[in-house]
């Protein structure tokens, strides 16, 4: 198991993950035209890492079950094969005992409903998350990321979760529909939603100055003018962007050591002071503060 090290003031943590975004179309754009929110506001209140990948299969379901477990595992990515391992959700309700209200799975693709469940045996299993995915979970479709953030913020209201993993599809939607101003329209619209969290996450008497926000991406798409596609090993592909603010995360440091994605479910952990099994990934302790301030 790994145990955390040390206290933190977070005591929230909320997942953001943009889906199918190139990096070189983010943060590897010197003008990060597209993303002037998460490029100007809020880099500056947190870390950015221009050094994290997706080493498993680039896909939307694989690339979100590295996040949530830990662990690269090579399932389908049309919802039909469930994780092998619990998710930290699971870990976290299972170490604290709280309702599943309190760790939710929130995602504009139905498909990602699975991220609640698992194949394993292990006592963990038997406390899924809640979930509220696609139009009305597995099967019945994807929704627009408007109505996804919509619920996201009524959930937030209504129970004050502690863990939640919020999926916005749109810009993988509109890349795979091979409309490229609607992609990078998308890009910029998943920008001004990831501010938009952050600010009334900051206004909520609950959330405020002890919540950590991750926002990521499941993975990218392929090199030049194969933007419509992606699933192989290129460095589009793998790239991926990762930005933490919250009030354990190291204002302003530049990572120099290379993460991937299944280092997130251990930091989560970390964060919210429970153990989980070692996987395939390890803490991000470079990108937390070695000193907590007092209460």
């Amino acid at each position: 198991m790994q145990s955390p090290t040390r206290a933190y003031q977070t005591k929230h943590v909320v997942v953001l993950v943009i889906d199918g975004v190139r990096f070189s179309d983010t943060w590897g754009d010197s003008d990060r035209s597209f993303i002037p929110n998460m490029a100007q506001r809020l880099a500056p209140q947190g870390v950015f890492h221009p050094k994290f990948y997706n080493q498993g299969k680039t896909l939307t379901n694989p690339g979100h079950v590295a996040l949530t477990t830990g662990n690269y595992q090579y399932l389908s990515n049309n919802g039909s094969q469930i994780p092998n391992h619990p998710s930290v959700f699971h870990y976290y309700l299972q170490h604290t005992k709280e309702p599943a209200t309190q760790a939710w799975i929130i995602t504009s693709k139905d498909k990602l409903e699975i991220l609640a469940k698992t194949e394993s045996t292990e006592p963990a299993a038997q406390f899924a998350p809640s979930t509220n995915c696609g139009n009305n979970g597995l099967g019945t479709g994807y929704r627009e990321d408007a109505v996804t953030l919509r619920k996201a913020k009524e959930i937030l209201t209504m129970h004050h979760p502690k863990l939640v993993l919020i999926n916005l599809k749109e810009p993988d939607s509109q890349a795979h529909a091979e409309q490229w101003v609607g992609y990078l329209k998308a890009i910029r619209q998943s920008d001004t939603y990831a501010y938009d969290l952050w600010k009334w996450l900051q206004q909520d008497s609950v959330y405020k100055n002890n919540t950590t926000l991750i926002i990521t991406n499941d993975h990218g798409r392929h090199n030049g003018n194969g933007y419509n596609e992606h699933g192989d090993l290129c460095e589009g592909c793998r790239h991926i962007s990762l930005l933490m603010l919250g009030p354990d995360v190291k204002q302003g440091f530049t990572p120099t050591i290379a993460r991937s994605q299944v280092d997130v479910a251990a930091t989560i952990a970390e964060l919210l002071n429970f153990p989980i099994p070692k996987r395939d990934g390890e803490p991000m302790l470079e990108l937390l503060r070695e000193k907590v301030k007092p209460e």
